[in-house]
């Protein structure tokens, strides 16, 4: 029986489950620091919940594992007819976690 979970960090929802890991907007915190966080919605096999906005005393734990940085993405500002080109690139810093357990089930 798994529980999933749907959890919201850095404005995005994440749709998450115990043992997970993915990446999230930078979270300030040093590696192997714990957090816990509400969650919007859980359930399993035999029953569903969902916040308004958030579960009344469900969290999960989260550990962070490590800070890195998203893949580059690149753009460019065009101005025609007027032989203007500008080409910009940006990293997004990110925060690597491991989802722990989900309470509130």
């Amino acid at each position: 029986m798994t529980t999933i979970a749907v959890i919201k960090t850095g404005g995005k929802q994440y749709k998450v489950s115990e043992g997970d890991i993915i990446n999230v907007e930078k979270i300030e915190k040093k590696d192997g620091t714990k957090i816990k966080l509400p969650i919007l919605f859980v359930g399993n096999d035999k029953e569903v919940k969902v916040g308004t906005p958030e579960v009344k005393g469900a969290t999960v734990e989260i550990e962070v594992v490590e800070q890195t940085r998203g893949k580059k993405v690149v753009g460019v500002k065009h101005k025609p007819k007027k032989r203007q080109l500008k080409k910009f690139g940006h990293r997004q810093d990110m925060t690597k976690i491991k989802i722990g357990k989900i309470t509130g089930a």
